[in-house]
C-alpha cells in the first residue's frame, strides 16, 4: 500500500559518524545541495552504558561524551547556522528520561543526556530572536530497540552478553507516533515513557527526595541483578 507520494528525488540517505566532527558540515552542505533547506534536525544518534562506575575505564567516559554530546551538538552547530539564515526550523533531540534522573549502571549516559538537557535549554534562550526556530527534547523511557545490544561497558572492548527481555518496554512505533505528535506541537519538552517510569520522571521533578529514596532501592536491586547476569 502505498503510504506517501515521496519520489526518489525526495529521498537523500547519508552515511554519518557523529564521532567524526569534520564531517559534519560537508554532510550538511550535502543535503542543503540537495534539497536547498533543512526544515527539521532530529538528534537520535547515541549508545547506552550497562556497567558500574568503578569498574568503567575512563575512556569509556570520554567516548559516551565524545559521541552522545559532543557528536551531537557539532551537527546541531552547522545545521543552526542555516536555520538562523532562514530564521525557522526545528531542532529536536532525542534525550532520555535519563537526562532528568539519575539511575545505577548508567553513570556515563545519563551524565550524557544531562549535558544535551543543559546544552539545548541553554541554546533555546540564545534563540529569542528567532521564535520560529523550535528546541525540542524528546525524553524518552525504556523503548524496544537495539540500544541495549549496543551499549558500552567496563571497557570499549566488551560489549553486553546478554540483552534481557525487552517485551515490557514501550513498542518503538508508539515512541515514534509520540514524538512527531510533540514535534508538531513544538513542546519544549516531552517526557515519552509509560508507567513506572514516568511516575518516576514526576517524582524526580517535583519530590526529589522521594526519588533519591526510591532510586536508592530500585537501585540496589537492579545491581544484585546485573551481577547475577539477570
Amino acid at each position: 500500500v502505498e503510504i506517501s507520494n515521496l519520489s526518489d528525488k525526495d529521498i537523500l540517505v547519508l552515511r554519518l559518524d557523529l564521532t567524526d566532527r569534520s564531517s559534519h558540515e560537508a554532510a550538511t552542505n550535502s543535503v542543503l545541495r540537495h534539497f536547498g533547506k533543512i526544515d527539521v534536525l532530529v538528534n537520535n544518534g547515541g549508545r547506552s552504558q550497562r556497567s558500574l562506575f568503578v569498574d568503567t575505564n575512563l575512556d569509556v567516559f570520554s567516548a559516551i561524551m565524545e559521541l552522545n554530546y559532543l557528536g551531537t551538538i557539532s551537527l546541531t552547530k552547522h545545521v543552526l547556522n542555516h536555520m538562523i539564515q532562514r530564521k525557522r526550523g526545528k531542532i529536536v533531540t532525542v534525550s532520555s528520561v535519563m537526562g532528568i534522573m539519575g539511575a545505577p549502571l548508567a553513570s556515563g549516559y545519563c551524565a550524557s543526556k544531562h549535558a544535551l538537557q543543559g546544552f539545548f535549554n541553554s541554546l533555546r534562550t540564545e534563540l529569542t530572536d528567532y521564535p520560529d526556530i523550535s528546541i525540542i527534547n524528546i525524553c524518552p523511557g525504556p523503548v524496544q530497540s537495539k540500544i541495549i545490544q549496543n551499549v558500552f561497558t567496563e571497557n570499549l572492548a566488551k560489549s553486553l552478553e546478554s540483552s534481557g527481555d525487552q517485551s515490557h518496554k514501550m513498542p518503538t512505533d508508539r515512541c515514534v507516533r509520540l514524538t512527531l505528535v510533540s514535534v508538531a506541537n513544538d513542546l519544549k519538552e516531552a517526557w515519552v515513557s509509560d508507567h513506572p517510569y514516568l511516575a518516576v520522571c514526576y517524582l524526580w521533578q517535583y519530590a526529589p527526595t522521594w526519588a533519591w529514596w526510591l532510586m536508592n532501592r530500585m537501585g540496589k536491586r537492579r545491581i544484585q541483578n546485573f551481577k547475577s547476569g539477570v
